[in-house]
């Protein structure tokens, strides 16, 4: 009775949370251009909405919001993990003067919310001239991803440090023990820190919106694209679109979960063993 009572209590949280997702997807394949909250199913189903993504106007850009996400999320995992996973082992497998109070530092540095320097990072980024630019987006986005370190150093803690010491003997220098032995031996951590790089910028609006402010539709990250879609002017005209473009943002990333999630789960569990 107490295990069915814990299921009833699990389905029915499951149903609160899939409620929302699922109106926002029956919506975009409606009719109605706007939100319809009369009904939950629409009366007619159409594609109408899907087909309009695909030709912009001068709201509505959602190729362009989707390939500058894109391009950010890719150029940033790439160079967020390059740094997660140096970063990492050196923390783990090197001994260095001032390793524990770099250690110590970048944990505490971690605990104070990013946001708290946006407006020091926007002024940067002016006098730069990287304001309303992409590359603007990779360097905020990546440039302080080596602190993010921890988890990944957590898992190669637990790699035997005499597989590190045999590929010495045999005459292997830094950099062929990390790419050659480490690594290959890391797919779990290699694969979450990829995710978490990859799912950061393609979500982030704050930053997004700090930095790419010229208004111009076609500057836009996704998060920001979809926001303007929803505000009290076009909501009633863009509401449908704003739920199709969601689904399709959704599917890379739920293909990419669907796949990896055995590497995702196995690099949060065992980056958790030591610290």
């Amino acid at each position: 009775m107490k295990s069915f009572l814990h299921h009833a209590l699990l389905t029915l949280l499951a149903a609160l949370w899939l409620l929302p997702i699922l109106w926002l997807v029956l919506t975009s394949f409606g009719v109605d251009e706007g939100p319809n909250i009369t009904r939950f199913f629409p009366e007619e189903y159409t594609l109408h909405h899907y087909a309009e993504l695909l030709h912009p106007d001068s709201v509505s850009n959602f190729p362009r919001w989707f390939t500058n996400t894109l391009i950010v999320a890719i150029f940033t995992c790439v160079i967020s993990t390059a740094f997660v996973l140096m970063t990492a082992y050196a923390m783990s497998f090197l001994r260095f003067r001032g390793r524990r109070g770099l250690m110590n530092t970048a944990i505490l540095l971690n605990l104070f919310p990013g946001f708290l320097g946006m407006i020091a990072v926007y002024f940067i980024l002016r006098e730069a001239g990287l304001t309303n630019s992409l590359t603007g987006l990779v360097i905020v986005y990546s440039a302080s991803a080596g602190l993010d370190y921890l988890i990944a150093k957590g898992f190669f803690d637990t790699v035997s440090s005499s597989l590190r010491e045999a590929a010495w003997v045999e005459g292997a220098n830094e950099w062929i023990v990390f790419t050659r032995i480490i690594l290959p031996l890391s797919k779990p951590i290699v694969v979450y820190t990829v995710i978490s790089s990859f799912l950061y910028p393609w979500m982030d609006f704050v930053y997004a919106s700090l930095i790419m402010s010229s208004g111009v539709a076609a500057d836009k990250t996704v998060a920001l694209g979809l926001f303007s879609l929803v505000d009290k002017v076009n909501r009633n005209r863009y509401f449908a679109q704003f739920c199709a473009a969601g689904v399709i943002v959704s599917i890379p990333i739920s293909v990419l979960f669907i796949i990896m999630q055995r590497f995702y789960v196995e690099g949060i569990t065992s980056g958790s063993v030591k610290g």
